[in-house]
Protein backbone atom coordinates (compact mmCIF):
# COMPACT_ATOMS: atom_id res chain seq x y z
CA UNK A 1 0.00 0.00 0.00
CA UNK A 2 3.24 2.08 0.37
CA UNK A 3 3.43 5.48 -2.44
CA UNK A 4 6.77 6.76 -2.52
CA UNK A 5 5.03 9.94 -3.79
CA UNK A 6 3.73 10.84 -0.36
CA UNK A 7 5.75 9.04 2.07
CA UNK A 8 3.30 6.73 3.49
CA UNK A 9 4.29 5.13 7.14
CA UNK A 10 2.48 4.27 10.38
CA UNK A 11 3.88 7.26 11.63
CA UNK A 12 2.65 10.58 11.24
CA UNK A 13 2.22 12.53 8.15
CA UNK A 14 1.69 15.87 7.19
CA UNK A 15 0.47 16.16 3.59
CA UNK A 16 0.71 19.77 1.48
CA UNK A 17 0.66 18.98 -1.88
CA UNK A 18 0.86 21.86 -4.60
CA UNK A 19 1.00 19.66 -7.62
CA UNK A 20 -1.71 19.38 -10.11
CA UNK A 21 -4.29 16.85 -10.02
CA UNK A 22 -7.29 16.44 -12.17
CA UNK A 23 -10.31 16.91 -9.67
CA UNK A 24 -13.63 14.28 -9.98
CA UNK A 25 -16.35 15.53 -12.41
CA UNK A 26 -19.44 16.68 -10.05
CA UNK A 27 -17.66 17.36 -7.16
CA UNK A 28 -18.08 20.91 -5.99
CA UNK A 29 -14.65 22.39 -5.89
CA UNK A 30 -14.88 25.50 -3.13
CA UNK A 31 -13.84 29.02 -4.79
CA UNK A 32 -10.79 30.62 -3.67
CA UNK A 33 -12.12 33.61 -0.98
CA UNK A 34 -9.46 35.94 0.14
CA UNK A 35 -7.18 34.53 3.15
CA UNK A 36 -8.20 35.42 6.62
CA UNK A 37 -5.01 33.43 7.80
CA UNK A 38 -2.12 32.29 5.46
CA UNK A 39 -1.40 29.23 7.64
CA UNK A 40 -2.65 26.17 6.15
CA UNK A 41 -6.08 24.26 7.70
CA UNK A 42 -4.84 21.48 9.64
CA UNK A 43 -7.30 18.54 9.43
CA UNK A 44 -6.73 15.66 11.87
CA UNK A 45 -6.92 12.49 10.03
CA UNK A 46 -7.45 9.10 12.58
CA UNK A 47 -7.92 5.75 10.88
CA UNK A 48 -7.12 2.43 11.89
CA UNK A 49 -4.00 1.26 9.91
CA UNK A 50 -3.29 -2.05 12.00
CA UNK A 51 -5.12 -4.97 13.51
CA UNK A 52 -8.24 -6.22 11.33
CA UNK A 53 -9.54 -3.62 10.11
CA UNK A 54 -6.11 -2.05 8.72
CA UNK A 55 -7.06 -2.90 5.04
CA UNK A 56 -9.78 -0.91 5.21
CA UNK A 57 -7.54 2.02 7.45
CA UNK A 58 -5.08 2.35 4.26
CA UNK A 59 -7.89 3.06 1.79
CA UNK A 60 -9.32 5.59 3.80
CA UNK A 61 -5.39 7.31 3.77
CA UNK A 62 -5.53 7.24 0.16
CA UNK A 63 -9.06 9.03 -0.12
CA UNK A 64 -8.25 11.41 1.96
CA UNK A 65 -5.12 12.10 0.63
CA UNK A 66 -6.51 12.45 -3.05
CA UNK A 67 -9.15 14.93 -1.17
CA UNK A 68 -6.35 17.11 0.10
CA UNK A 69 -4.46 16.99 -3.31
CA UNK A 70 -7.54 17.94 -5.47
CA UNK A 71 -7.92 21.18 -2.95
CA UNK A 72 -4.66 22.18 -2.82
CA UNK A 73 -4.32 22.35 -6.55
CA UNK A 74 -6.86 24.30 -6.93
CA UNK A 75 -5.20 27.07 -4.81
CA UNK A 76 -6.90 25.70 -1.13
CA UNK A 77 -9.41 26.48 0.68
CA UNK A 78 -10.51 30.14 1.86
CA UNK A 79 -7.27 30.93 0.43
CA UNK A 80 -5.60 27.93 2.66
CA UNK A 81 -3.56 25.23 1.71
CA UNK A 82 -4.87 21.87 3.95
CA UNK A 83 -2.69 20.46 5.89
CA UNK A 84 -3.37 16.79 6.69
CA UNK A 85 -2.24 15.41 9.87
CA UNK A 86 -2.80 11.18 9.61
CA UNK A 87 -2.35 8.79 12.64
CA UNK A 88 -2.87 5.08 13.13
CA UNK A 89 -6.23 5.24 15.82
CA UNK A 90 -4.77 1.32 16.53
CA UNK A 91 -7.79 1.22 19.79
CA UNK A 92 -10.32 3.76 21.33
CA UNK A 93 -7.59 4.60 23.91
CA UNK A 94 -4.82 5.51 21.89
CA UNK A 95 -7.47 7.08 19.49
CA UNK A 96 -8.15 9.29 22.06
CA UNK A 97 -5.07 10.31 22.88
CA UNK A 98 -4.06 11.18 19.67
CA UNK A 99 -7.13 13.31 19.20
CA UNK A 100 -7.00 14.83 21.98
CA UNK A 101 -3.13 15.97 20.93
CA UNK A 102 -4.26 16.56 17.48
CA UNK A 103 -6.60 19.42 18.90
CA UNK A 104 -4.48 20.71 21.34
CA UNK A 105 -1.06 20.71 20.78
CA UNK A 106 -1.28 20.69 16.82
CA UNK A 107 -4.40 23.17 16.90
CA UNK A 108 -6.14 21.11 14.12
CA UNK A 109 -9.50 22.71 12.40
CA UNK A 110 -11.69 19.21 12.11
CA UNK A 111 -11.43 15.70 12.96
CA UNK A 112 -11.77 13.30 10.08
CA UNK A 113 -12.14 9.32 9.93
CA UNK A 114 -12.00 6.27 11.62
CA UNK A 115 -13.68 2.85 11.60
CA UNK A 116 -14.28 1.37 14.69
CA UNK A 117 -17.47 1.93 16.42
CA UNK A 118 -15.79 1.93 19.94
CA UNK A 119 -12.43 4.47 18.88
CA UNK A 120 -15.30 6.82 17.04
CA UNK A 121 -17.03 7.75 20.36
CA UNK A 122 -13.86 7.98 22.25
CA UNK A 123 -12.62 10.83 19.55
CA UNK A 124 -16.26 12.32 19.17
CA UNK A 125 -16.02 12.63 23.41
CA UNK A 126 -12.64 14.75 22.65
CA UNK A 127 -14.17 16.52 19.83
CA UNK A 128 -17.32 17.40 21.84
CA UNK A 129 -15.41 18.63 24.93
CA UNK A 130 -13.17 21.08 22.67
CA UNK A 131 -15.63 22.27 20.52
CA UNK A 132 -14.02 20.66 17.49
CA UNK A 133 -16.00 18.98 14.26
CA UNK A 134 -15.58 15.59 13.88
CA UNK A 135 -16.88 13.43 10.32
CA UNK A 136 -16.87 10.08 11.08
CA UNK A 137 -16.46 7.66 8.02
CA UNK A 138 -16.51 3.83 9.30
CA UNK A 139 -18.47 3.70 12.74
CA UNK A 140 -21.33 1.66 12.23
CA UNK A 141 -23.09 1.94 15.73
CA UNK A 142 -26.63 2.96 15.82
CA UNK A 143 -25.60 4.30 19.56
CA UNK A 144 -23.33 6.95 18.15
CA UNK A 145 -26.54 8.41 16.27
CA UNK A 146 -28.73 7.93 19.74
CA UNK A 147 -27.38 7.82 23.43
CA UNK A 148 -24.07 8.96 22.22
CA UNK A 149 -24.82 11.52 19.27
CA UNK A 150 -23.40 14.66 19.63
CA UNK A 151 -23.59 17.77 17.72
CA UNK A 152 -20.30 18.31 16.85
CA UNK A 153 -20.34 14.37 15.15
CA UNK A 154 -21.49 14.07 11.37
CA UNK A 155 -21.86 10.57 10.40
CA UNK A 156 -20.44 9.81 6.45
CA UNK A 157 -20.98 5.74 7.00
CA UNK A 158 -24.81 4.34 7.10
CA UNK A 159 -25.18 3.10 10.39
CA UNK A 160 -26.20 -0.75 11.52
CA UNK A 161 -29.83 0.29 11.04
CA UNK A 162 -29.45 1.03 7.77
CA UNK A 163 -27.34 -2.07 6.34
CA UNK A 164 -29.37 -4.68 8.46
CA UNK A 165 -32.68 -2.87 6.48
CA UNK A 166 -30.89 -2.97 3.11
CA UNK A 167 -30.04 -6.54 2.93
CA UNK A 168 -33.90 -7.37 4.87
CA UNK A 169 -35.37 -6.21 1.90
CA UNK A 170 -33.09 -8.85 -0.20
CA UNK A 171 -33.90 -11.82 2.45
CA UNK A 172 -37.37 -10.86 2.24
CA UNK A 173 -37.74 -11.09 -1.57
CA UNK A 174 -36.01 -14.34 -1.71
CA UNK A 175 -38.54 -16.02 0.91
CA UNK A 176 -35.71 -16.34 3.22
CA UNK A 177 -37.05 -14.40 6.81
CA UNK A 178 -40.90 -15.47 7.94
CA UNK A 179 -40.42 -19.04 9.51
CA UNK A 180 -36.88 -19.46 8.74
CA UNK A 181 -34.53 -20.54 10.86
CA UNK A 182 -31.90 -18.05 11.44
CA UNK A 183 -27.92 -18.40 13.17
CA UNK A 184 -25.75 -15.58 13.40
CA UNK A 185 -22.00 -15.36 13.76
CA UNK A 186 -20.68 -12.18 15.42
CA UNK A 187 -17.52 -10.08 15.64
CA UNK A 188 -16.93 -9.73 19.86
CA UNK A 189 -16.81 -5.78 20.22
CA UNK A 190 -18.85 -3.00 20.09
CA UNK A 191 -19.70 -2.93 16.53
CA UNK A 192 -20.42 -6.59 16.29
CA UNK A 193 -22.79 -6.22 19.60
CA UNK A 194 -25.22 -3.52 17.84
CA UNK A 195 -24.84 -4.89 14.71
CA UNK A 196 -26.18 -8.55 16.18
CA UNK A 197 -28.78 -6.25 18.07
CA UNK A 198 -29.89 -4.97 15.15
CA UNK A 199 -30.24 -7.99 13.08
CA UNK A 200 -32.02 -9.96 15.82
CA UNK A 201 -34.40 -6.43 16.19
CA UNK A 202 -35.24 -7.10 12.47
CA UNK A 203 -35.68 -11.07 12.42
CA UNK A 204 -38.34 -10.62 15.32
CA UNK A 205 -40.19 -7.84 13.48
CA UNK A 206 -40.33 -10.27 10.51
CA UNK A 207 -40.86 -13.75 11.93
CA UNK A 208 -37.51 -14.92 11.62
CA UNK A 209 -37.01 -17.71 14.05
CA UNK A 210 -33.12 -18.12 16.19
CA UNK A 211 -31.64 -20.67 16.48
CA UNK A 212 -27.98 -19.02 17.83
CA UNK A 213 -25.55 -16.50 18.13
CA UNK A 214 -21.35 -17.28 18.09
CA UNK A 215 -19.34 -14.12 19.72
CA UNK A 216 -16.04 -14.42 17.62
CA UNK A 217 -12.75 -12.65 18.59
CA UNK A 218 -11.86 -10.02 16.20
CA UNK A 219 -8.05 -11.69 15.94
CA UNK A 220 -9.71 -15.13 14.55
CA UNK A 221 -8.89 -16.28 11.78
CA UNK A 222 -9.95 -19.86 11.31
CA UNK A 223 -13.83 -20.85 11.32
CA UNK A 224 -13.98 -24.80 10.90
CA UNK A 225 -15.46 -24.95 14.24
CA UNK A 226 -17.83 -22.62 13.83
CA UNK A 227 -18.64 -24.11 10.23
CA UNK A 228 -18.50 -27.75 11.72
CA UNK A 229 -21.29 -26.48 13.70
CA UNK A 230 -23.74 -24.90 10.51
CA UNK A 231 -23.52 -28.78 9.43
CA UNK A 232 -24.81 -29.48 12.69
CA UNK A 233 -26.95 -27.48 13.18
CA UNK A 234 -28.56 -26.98 9.78
CA UNK A 235 -30.61 -23.51 9.79
CA UNK A 236 -32.08 -21.88 6.52
CA UNK A 237 -30.07 -18.87 6.63
CA UNK A 238 -26.37 -18.03 8.06
CA UNK A 239 -26.13 -14.49 8.98
CA UNK A 240 -22.66 -12.86 9.53
CA UNK A 241 -21.89 -9.76 11.53
CA UNK A 242 -18.36 -10.09 11.32
CA UNK A 243 -16.23 -7.07 10.17
CA UNK A 244 -13.02 -6.58 8.83
CA UNK A 245 -10.76 -9.25 7.83
CA UNK A 246 -12.86 -11.65 10.17
CA UNK A 247 -15.17 -11.39 7.12
CA UNK A 248 -12.51 -11.99 4.22
CA UNK A 249 -11.78 -15.41 6.34
CA UNK A 250 -14.96 -16.33 7.12
CA UNK A 251 -16.36 -16.14 3.73
CA UNK A 252 -13.38 -17.86 2.51
CA UNK A 253 -13.56 -20.73 4.51
CA UNK A 254 -17.46 -21.25 4.17
CA UNK A 255 -16.67 -21.82 0.32
CA UNK A 256 -14.27 -24.71 0.98
CA UNK A 257 -16.16 -26.30 3.39
CA UNK A 258 -18.78 -26.20 0.84
CA UNK A 259 -21.57 -25.86 2.58
CA UNK A 260 -25.39 -25.89 1.30
CA UNK A 261 -26.73 -23.23 3.54
CA UNK A 262 -28.19 -19.84 2.17
CA UNK A 263 -25.18 -17.41 3.60
CA UNK A 264 -25.63 -13.42 3.73
CA UNK A 265 -24.05 -10.47 5.72
CA UNK A 266 -25.41 -7.73 7.09
CA UNK A 267 -22.31 -5.46 6.50
CA UNK A 268 -20.16 -5.85 3.96
CA UNK A 269 -16.63 -3.72 2.45
CA UNK A 270 -15.28 -4.12 -0.58
CA UNK A 271 -11.39 -4.85 0.59
CA UNK A 272 -13.31 -8.09 2.15
CA UNK A 273 -14.89 -8.98 -1.17
CA UNK A 274 -11.22 -8.78 -3.10
CA UNK A 275 -9.89 -10.23 -0.04
CA UNK A 276 -11.92 -13.54 -0.39
CA UNK A 277 -10.95 -13.71 -4.17
CA UNK A 278 -13.16 -14.78 -6.79
CA UNK A 279 -13.29 -18.82 -5.59
CA UNK A 280 -14.05 -17.35 -2.12
CA UNK A 281 -16.86 -14.88 -2.12
CA UNK A 282 -20.44 -15.68 -1.58
CA UNK A 283 -23.58 -14.69 -0.18
CA UNK A 284 -25.55 -11.46 -0.26
CA UNK A 285 -24.63 -8.42 1.34
CA UNK A 286 -25.32 -4.99 2.01
CA UNK A 287 -22.61 -2.25 1.03
CA UNK A 288 -22.42 1.98 0.52
CA UNK A 289 -20.75 2.54 -2.20
CA UNK A 290 -19.24 -0.03 -5.01
CA UNK A 291 -16.52 1.12 -7.91
CA UNK A 292 -19.38 -0.35 -10.51
CA UNK A 293 -22.08 2.46 -9.75
CA UNK A 294 -22.49 4.21 -13.23
CA UNK A 295 -22.99 7.91 -11.96
CA UNK A 296 -20.97 10.29 -14.11
CA UNK A 297 -18.94 11.53 -10.69
CA UNK A 298 -18.66 8.19 -9.47
CA UNK A 299 -17.24 6.92 -12.85
CA UNK A 300 -14.31 9.86 -13.18
CA UNK A 301 -13.67 9.18 -9.58
CA UNK A 302 -12.94 5.67 -10.15
CA UNK A 303 -10.81 6.78 -13.22
CA UNK A 304 -8.76 9.60 -11.55
CA UNK A 305 -8.40 7.27 -8.26
CA UNK A 306 -7.08 4.37 -10.30
CA UNK A 307 -4.65 7.08 -12.01
CA UNK A 308 -3.52 8.25 -9.00
CA UNK A 309 -2.79 4.94 -6.98
CA UNK A 310 -2.83 2.13 -9.29
CA UNK A 311 -5.96 0.40 -7.84
CA UNK A 312 -9.31 0.68 -7.58
CA UNK A 313 -11.29 2.62 -4.46
CA UNK A 314 -13.73 1.13 -2.38
CA UNK A 315 -16.16 2.18 0.13
CA UNK A 316 -13.77 3.58 3.17
CA UNK A 317 -11.91 5.71 0.39
CA UNK A 318 -14.75 7.31 -0.46
CA UNK A 319 -16.48 7.97 2.30
CA UNK A 320 -12.75 9.64 3.52
CA UNK A 321 -12.65 11.80 0.39
CA UNK A 322 -16.13 12.88 0.99
CA UNK A 323 -15.65 13.68 4.27
CA UNK A 324 -12.88 16.65 3.44
CA UNK A 325 -14.83 17.61 0.32
CA UNK A 326 -18.12 18.25 2.18
CA UNK A 327 -15.70 20.23 4.84
CA UNK A 328 -14.31 22.25 2.24
CA UNK A 329 -17.72 23.31 0.18
CA UNK A 330 -18.83 24.18 4.46
CA UNK A 331 -16.18 26.55 4.59
CA UNK A 332 -16.49 27.70 1.19
CA UNK A 333 -20.48 28.27 1.57
CA UNK A 334 -20.03 29.91 5.15
CA UNK A 335 -16.79 31.57 4.10
CA UNK A 336 -15.55 30.82 7.01
CA UNK A 337 -13.84 28.27 9.27
CA UNK A 338 -15.38 28.40 12.60
CA UNK A 339 -17.18 25.32 13.62
CA UNK A 340 -20.68 26.66 14.72
CA UNK A 341 -21.10 28.50 11.42
CA UNK A 342 -19.99 25.25 9.46
CA UNK A 343 -22.70 23.05 11.82
CA UNK A 344 -25.14 25.46 10.84
CA UNK A 345 -24.90 24.92 7.26
CA UNK A 346 -24.39 21.52 7.52
CA UNK A 347 -27.72 21.38 9.16
CA UNK A 348 -29.60 23.52 6.98
CA UNK A 349 -31.67 22.50 3.78
CA UNK A 350 -29.32 24.09 1.44
CA UNK A 351 -26.09 21.59 2.65
CA UNK A 352 -26.70 19.38 -0.35
CA UNK A 353 -23.81 17.11 -2.15
CA UNK A 354 -22.70 14.84 -4.65
CA UNK A 355 -21.90 11.52 -3.21
CA UNK A 356 -20.86 9.80 -6.08
CA UNK A 357 -24.19 7.96 -6.76
CA UNK A 358 -27.61 8.79 -8.70
CA UNK A 359 -29.15 10.91 -5.91
CA UNK A 360 -27.77 13.63 -3.83
CA UNK A 361 -27.13 13.33 -0.14
CA UNK A 362 -27.82 15.25 3.10
CA UNK A 363 -26.84 15.44 6.80
CA UNK A 364 -30.51 15.17 8.94
CA UNK A 365 -30.48 17.71 11.29
CA UNK A 366 -30.90 15.64 14.21
CA UNK A 367 -28.65 13.25 14.46
CA UNK A 368 -26.31 14.30 11.50
CA UNK A 369 -26.59 11.00 9.61
CA UNK A 370 -25.66 11.05 5.80
CA UNK A 371 -28.52 10.41 4.21
CA UNK A 372 -27.61 8.39 0.59
CA UNK A 373 -28.68 5.32 -1.48
CA UNK A 374 -27.04 1.77 -0.79
CA UNK A 375 -26.58 -1.39 -2.75
CA UNK A 376 -26.62 -5.53 -2.30
CA UNK A 377 -23.60 -7.12 -3.57
CA UNK A 378 -23.64 -10.98 -5.02
CA UNK A 379 -21.18 -12.74 -6.89
CA UNK A 380 -21.40 -12.48 -10.64
CA UNK A 381 -22.44 -14.78 -13.07
CA UNK A 382 -19.71 -13.92 -15.76
CA UNK A 383 -16.86 -17.03 -14.78
CA UNK A 384 -14.98 -14.41 -17.33
CA UNK A 385 -14.93 -11.28 -14.45
CA UNK A 386 -11.69 -10.12 -13.68
CA UNK A 387 -10.44 -10.05 -10.03
CA UNK A 388 -11.95 -6.59 -9.67
CA UNK A 389 -15.12 -7.54 -11.21
CA UNK A 390 -16.63 -10.71 -10.00
CA UNK A 391 -19.36 -9.28 -8.18
CA UNK A 392 -23.06 -7.58 -9.00
CA UNK A 393 -24.38 -4.28 -7.73
CA UNK A 394 -27.75 -4.08 -7.22
CA UNK A 395 -29.99 -1.23 -8.23
CA UNK A 396 -30.19 1.51 -5.47
CA UNK A 397 -32.26 0.81 -2.16
CA UNK A 398 -34.06 2.63 -1.51
CA UNK A 399 -35.86 3.01 -4.87
CA UNK A 400 -35.21 5.63 -6.75
CA UNK A 401 -39.40 6.33 -5.93
CA UNK A 402 -38.66 5.62 -2.20
CA UNK A 403 -37.16 8.19 0.31
CA UNK A 404 -33.74 7.83 1.15
CA UNK A 405 -34.80 7.87 5.00
CA UNK A 406 -36.52 4.75 4.26
CA UNK A 407 -33.85 2.58 5.39
CA UNK A 408 -32.42 4.53 8.58
CA UNK A 409 -33.96 4.54 11.98
CA UNK A 410 -36.92 7.41 12.63
CA UNK A 411 -36.55 9.76 16.05
CA UNK A 412 -38.31 7.38 17.77
CA UNK A 413 -36.15 4.64 17.01
CA UNK A 414 -33.17 6.05 18.05
CA UNK A 415 -33.66 9.23 20.14
CA UNK A 416 -30.83 11.70 19.98
CA UNK A 417 -30.94 14.75 21.50
CA UNK A 418 -27.75 17.13 21.88
CA UNK A 419 -26.60 18.98 24.55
Amino acid sequence: MADKKVGFSASRRRLLVNGSVTMAAGLVMPAIVRAQNSSPFKIGHLTPRTGFLGPMGEYAVLGATLAVEELNAAGGVLGRKIELLTEDSVNPQTASTKAQRMVERDKVGALVGEISSASGLAISQVATRAKTIFLQTGCNSDELRGKSCSRYMFHLEACNTMYVRTIGQSLLRDNLVKGKKWMAFTADYAFGHDLFKQTKKFMDENGAVFISNDMLPTDATEFSASLLKIRQQKPDLVISNLAGNQTTNFTKQYNEFDIDVPFAGADMNMTSIWGAGKSGFSGTWPIVWTHQLQAPSAKKFVSVFEKRWDKLPENQAVNDYLAIKILAEAMTKTGSDDTQKIIAWLESDAAKFDVLRDREGYFRPWDHQLMTEMYTVTPSNNKDADKWDFMTTSAPVPAASESLEALAPTQEENMCKFA
